[in-house]
């Protein structure tokens, strides 16, 4: 996903495009953990939903001095589970093109 936006006067968050967090299963003020690819931090914070099909990907607060507009991140969830689930557990995976539009990956 490319950082479409960086606001360094909210409270925290990414804000994400609400179609990208349906396909991704992502809630609103789920706990995301963001992989810059561009610079190579790292770090949690929480989604907010953007318009649908907006491709918006807006860091906000202290994540904004993370990831600038323009920069390639990963956003990631996480879940615990008994290991007898392990077995059939396919993880969610979706890809974008340049404007965060799902793409046929």
């Amino acid at each position: 996903m490319t950082v479409t936006e960086a606001d360094v006067n909210y409270e925290g968050s990414v804000t994400i495009d609400s179609a990208l967090m349906d396909a991704a299963d992502i809630l609103p003020w789920e706990e995301v953990f963001i992989w810059n690819i561009t610079n190579g931090e790292r770090f949690t914070t929480y989604a907010i939903p953007a318009p649908a099909h907006s491709g918006t990907i807006c860091m906000n607060g202290a994540g904004a001095h993370k990831a600038h507009k323009g920069d390639i991140i990963i956003i990631a969830t996480y879940t615990s589970m008994e290991e007898n689930n392990l077995k059939n557990y396919e993880p969610r995976k979706v890809f974008v093109d340049e404007q965060n539009r799902k793409s046929g990956f």
